[in-house]
């Protein structure tokens, strides 16, 4: 047994003019794409330096790691002392 030919032609599927489908609208999904998406535009600087998306991680990384140290290392809590009675 034969399978049905897919074929565009073998569809029942109307064939639709341009003015047809009614206007079109630039950016109509600009906003959703913007917040959905996480596209960053490098400097053309910055490009050079970081060529790759992982490198850009690498370095976001360690400078995050260095930051939560440094936040770390100054603001540690000190105990107060208890004074000795004399």
């Amino acid at each position: 047994m034969k399978k049905q030919s897919t074929r565009k032609d073998d569809q029942d599927i109307p064939e639709f003019k341009r003015e047809q489908l009614g206007v079109g609208v630039r950016g109509k999904y600009h906003k959703q794409f913007a917040q959905a998406s996480n596209v960053v535009v490098l400097q053309p600087e910055i490009q050079k330096a970081f060529p790759t998306s992982e490198a850009v991680n690498k370095a976001l990384a360690s400078m995050l790691a260095f930051t939560q140290e440094a936040q770390a290392i100054t603001h540690v809590k000190r105990v107060p002392r208890k004074r000795v009675t004399a």
